[in-house]
């Protein structure tokens, strides 16, 4: 990327401008029961963007549907900052992230669940089906031109606000629409909830620029039942319906999807021309079998710190890493680590912010991720630095957070919690002195009612204790995570056998 950064306006009017090319009875969103044409669209997002004035913060808490589509770029169109609140946070969780972002509005089709959070939100209106909620509260300081605050899943308990910028967040947008130019996409179905931001960015505003039709059903229409399974047969159902041409999956998605597909179901629509696959680790495995039930499963890697999206494979330049680069980031290798320059990450909530980007320097971020770039320029992954978890439902778990929780239930002495790229986490429990199975069950049962669901224990192995002498501990009793890992290899396969993933999701 060269030459001076655009401005946020200069980008976010792509988008809108994009918009007004289409012929005006041209369909743009397409939801469960509705339908929403260019010029509709276009004055609807006018009329909530003139209803949002005085508003600084606007949180979203709602199912995937053209009703949040249009808040979206409501909030783009009037310069407030849009806080999307994942469906599948726990109740501290949707509290720390609207304390932690000053909040003073929210959008929602679940007014019940904001007011339980006891933060003084209160209903005051209905736009566009959503029910407007408002409270007084103090600002939240925040870097300068945040737009969009994007809480992840939460690696810890308290899941960190990462403040994005209108310029880095469109220049992804242009960025993954440029990809996909010459592949004919004219119809997107949004699978993942409209809350990730991969899905937002790089589905919903990289479908706009490409001047596609974009169908919004809701998340049960698409075969989710909340985090704890998905239906496959419900999405080979919405994508045939919906003539989609392109969509967004995890990982998780994909492989029940294909298991679906190779049990003898109807063949895959023909329509479609690209499976995005990303939010996790994916084997080169699942790729091959998804492809050969006539799914286009392609790679790709990103953070949210760089604006979602980082690099793609394609059709004509696939390879067994997660893609090429894309032109609006700056990737390089030190120390074996992937560093990621770009303009989308402005810092977090509460933390000092970085120097913002210029034309001759784009802020750095170390994204934790060993990697290296091949000599076709083509980025690949060998694992994470630190401990971190990615389930493959996406997910980012620091297993320390849950292991802290098991271990303070009396039953249980020792634990090591695992689970990366698996579709649920397991635990290791090794039980204190004269408790019984069913005491160890207990406690886990306790620790995950407290959990968010993507964070729970699925299944677990009682264990014999770590120790100096078979080497799984230190000397002050520290459990050696790798060395326990690698002793009970078979037994955790075991767990994740593919004739029980099916049915050993997230519980």
């Amino acid at each position: 990327m060269s030459g001076a950064p655009q401005t946020a306006q200069g980008l976010g009017e792509q988008l809108f401008d994009s918009l007004s090319a289409r012929p005006r009875d041209a369909v743009v969103l397409r939801g469960d029961s509705e339908t929403w044409r260019a010029a509709e669209l276009q004055s609807a997002i006018d009329s909530l963007a003139c209803c949002l004035a005085g508003v600084r913060v606007l949180a979203v808490l709602a199912d995937n549907g053209p009703a949040w589509v249009i808040a979206d770029l409501a909030a783009l169109r009037a310069g407030v900052v849009h806080l999307p609140l994942p469906g599948f946070f726990s109740p501290a969780q949707l509290a720390h992230a609207l304390t932690q972002a000053g909040a003073d509005t929210v959008l929602t089709d679940q007014p019940a669940r904001i007011a339980s959070l006891g933060l003084g939100f209160a209903v005051v209106g209905k736009a566009d089906g959503l029910l407007r909620m408002a409270r007084v509260t103090p600002a939240a300081p925040l870097p300068p031109a945040t737009t969009k605050i994007s809480f992840t899943s939460g690696s810890t308990g308290a899941p960190r606000g990462v403040c994005l910028s209108a310029a880095g967040l469109l220049d992804t947008a242009v960025a993954v629409a440029g990809c996909f130019a010459d592949l004919a996409i004219e119809r997107h179905l949004a699978v993942l909830p409209l809350s990730l931001l991969l899905e937002n960015s790089a589905g919903i505003h990289a479908s706009l620029l490409l001047g596609a039709e974009i169908r919004v059903a809701g998340l049960q229409t698409l075969g989710w039942r909340g985090m704890v399974g998905f239906d496959p047969v419900a999405l080979q159902r919405t994508v045939v319906a919906s003539a989609a041409n392109s969509l967004i999956l995890v990982p998780e998605l994909l492989k029940m999807w294909s298991a679906q597909r190779a049990a003898g179901e109807p063949a895959a629509a023909n329509d479609l021309r690209y499976v995005a696959v990303g939010g996790a680790r994916v084997a080169p495995e699942l790729l091959a079998r998804a492809r050969a039930v006539g799914l286009p499963a392609y790679q790709g890697y990103g953070l949210t710190e760089c604006g979602s999206v980082v690099s793609l494979n394609r059709p004509g330049d696939d390879a067994d890493g997660v893609g090429r680069p894309l032109p609006h980031v700056r990737v390089r290798i030190a120390d074996g680590e992937v560093l990621v320059g770009g303009r989308a990450f402005l810092g977090y909530v509460g933390d000092e912010w970085p120097q913002p980007a210029t034309a001759a320097k784009l802020p750095e971020f170390a994204t934790g991720d060993l990697g290296r770039l091949d000599g076709n320029g083509h980025l690949h992954l060998d694992g994470r630095r630190k401990n971190l978890l990615i389930t493959s439902f996406g997910r980012n778990v620091a297993p320390e957070w849950i292991e802290s929780l098991l271990l303070a239930e009396p039953a249980i002495a020792q634990t090591i919690v695992c689970g990366d790229g698996m579709p649920g986490l397991c635990a290791l429990l090794v039980a204190a002195p004269g408790a019984e199975r069913g005491a160890l069950g207990a406690a886990v049962a306790r620790v995950n009612a407290g959990l968010p669901d993507y964070a729970r224990i699925a299944d677990w192995l009682p264990v014999a204790p770590f120790s100096v002498d078979n080497g799984l501990a230190t000397g002050n009793g520290r459990p050696r995570r790798n060395a326990i890992l690698q002793h009970h290899a078979a037994d955790l396969a075991a767990l994740f056998h593919p004739e029980r993933e099916a049915n050993d999701v997230l519980s």
